[in-house]
């Protein structure tokens, strides 16, 4: 993903998250109180924040690292883009009463976020420049 598009990602994501959580906090809550879903929109939103600062550190040049972008590096990037929008997503739809079909996407988000931190640790594993010296 090109870097100018990458960072308006993460400052999309960003802003959503804010935007979200102070929605929830104030005009939504007591909808959200009402249907017990207040909790649900927390979920979303904390996921949403720190996978998106997990997304920032990655934007800085090769995450970082001394370490050359592989394809596992990538897949992290794409993995927790996709875990944001169907595991938070999901929630935030199933907070507002959306339908229960949604319900079943919510593991397949965390399941990317899963994924992309793994593909995180074993892009690591799998530097292809060793660190420079001091």
């Amino acid at each position: 993903m090109p870097n100018r598009i990458f960072k308006f990602v993460i400052g999309t994501f960003g802003a959503i998250g804010v935007s979200f959580g102070a929605f929830g906090a104030h005009a939504l809550k007591a909808q959200l109180i009402a249907s017990g879903h207040l909790e649900t929109w927390q979920t979303a939103v904390l996921y949403q924040m720190i996978h998106t600062v997990a997304l920032l550190t990655l934007s800085v040049p090769n995450g970082g690292t001394n370490q050359t972008p592989n394809r596992l590096f990538t897949a992290t990037i794409w993995s927790w883009v996709c875990g944001i929008i169907f595991f938070s997503g999901s929630l935030y739809a199933l907070a507002l009463g959306g339908p229960h079909w949604l319900g079943p996407v919510t593991p397949l988000g965390g399941l990317a976020f899963i994924i992309g931190w793994g593909c995180l640790a074993t892009s690591g594993l799998k530097s292809s420049k060793p660190p420079a010296k001091p």
